[in-house]
């Protein structure tokens, strides 16, 4: 007998969720859910069409009508959110209250925050609420945690992150793969990281540092953003003594980014010019935003984790990379993004996951990580010395 699954939002993330739920879930239903009954019929055809099966229902759902969401849950399995992150606390209540698990695309530690404070509702409803899947944070944070498994007591933990274009295209040397002000928070910062054992603001924009990588990348730029970490500072404060994540980029991106930080670009505050008013970031977004957008997206996505510490008394350095790239029906960040909230979710209905809610850094163990991983063909390369 299959699982019962459901999608609340079917744009391009929630899509490839759902098209990896069908593939790797012994899925019986997946309900497509979105406010706009037209997108997520589009979406059920799409993958009917792909994969020959039957068991995809658009439904017209407000996510934000909590008696609507409760009544569309009730009997789901796992249940995957791919809103925007203002709606994911409502979300989640929802979810305990229909006994249905959860996962979501984050992009707000503080509400992932209020969600884990749900821990003890999550359990006596007997489910599994997972915060903050994806690409970053998510899966960046699981092959940190899989690093660190093949380190008898790890110590330092580094992890960079990024979504490029394949095929570059100057001045920018970018494209845009989800939404531009997720983009520019992201830049805007601070971040959180470990240093001295303990959670330490950073600043964004900085401490720029090159690392190489095979073909086709070669030599990328790599520096501080925000958000990429999520919980993790605070779950391994005291465990590890430095955790940092950094976001690659090709050369000459961070020098452009911090100019415009320094001009203001990024504030939210008014400005006034002979007498008119306006805000810096929309200006700056409304220039930025048509020339790193493309109707076909030909990315690439790479993390690499590197995890520093010791093994029966001896210093011993695990470095993992794992890379995607575009085909004909998803872009790398939507596997990445997507994919890796699916697992999440399968897992959660097989019950392999325990009950709770718990943060991404603690829910999917490296063991767990690598298994899913052979199923999407995902090679992690290591590099253990």
């Amino acid at each position: 007998m299959g699982y019962r699954y459901a999608v609340i939002g079917t744009g391009r993330q929630g899509l490839s969720a759902a098209y990896d739920l069908a593939r790797f879930g012994s899925a019986e239903q997946i309900l497509l859910c979105d406010i706009n009954l037209e997108t997520a019929q589009k979406g059920a055809e799409k993958l009917r069409t792909l994969l020959s099966q039957e068991i995809f229902k658009p439904v017209s759902l407000d996510a934000e009508n909590r008696h609507q969401l409760h009544e569309t849950l009730k009997g789901v399995d796992s249940s995957i959110s791919a809103v925007p992150f203002t709606l994911n606390l409502g979300i989640t209540q929802t979810a305990i209250d229909s006994k249905t698990n959860l996962c979501d695309l984050g992009g707000h530690t503080d509400t992932v925050r209020k969600q884990l404070a749900l821990d003890k509702s999550a359990k006596s409803s007997g489910i599994t609420i997972v915060p903050d899947c994806g690409m970053g944070p998510g899966l960046n944070i699981s092959l940190g945690v899989l690093a660190m498994s093949f380190i008898k007591n790890p110590i330092n933990l580094f992890i960079w992150d990024g979504g490029l274009p394949l095929n570059p295209v100057p001045p920018w040397n970018y494209i845009s793969t989800f939404n531009i002000n997720g983009l520019t928070n992201e830049y805007e910062g601070p971040a959180w990281f470990i240093r001295d054992g303990k959670p330490t603001l950073v600043p964004c924009l900085g401490e720029v540092e090159e690392l190489d990588f095979p073909a086709p990348l070669g030599r990328l730029e790599a520096a501080v953003t925000a958000g990429g970490l999520s919980t993790a500072p605070w779950s391994f404060a005291g465990k590890l003594q430095r955790l940092e994540n950094k976001t690659l980029r090709y050369p000459g991106h961070w020098q452009t980014f911090q100019a415009f930080q320094q001009l203001g670009l990024f504030d939210q505050t008014p400005a006034t010019i002979n007498e008119k008013s306006f805000i810096p970031r929309e200006i700056f977004h409304a220039l930025l935003q048509p020339e790193i957008s493309s109707n076909q997206v030909r990315d690439i996505c790479i993390i690499r984790a590197r995890c520093e510490g010791e093994t029966d008394g001896n210093k011993t350095v695990c470095t993992l990379d794992l890379s995607e790239t575009y085909d004909a029906e998803f872009t790398a960040m939507e596997k990445f993004t997507g994919w890796h909230a699916s697992m999440v979710a399968i897992l959660s209905a097989q019950k392999k996951l325990p009950e709770g809610a718990i943060p991404i850094e603690i829910a999917l163990t490296g063991q767990l990580l690598m298994g899913e991983a052979k199923k999407r063909d995902w090679n992690i390369r290591n590099n253990t010395l």
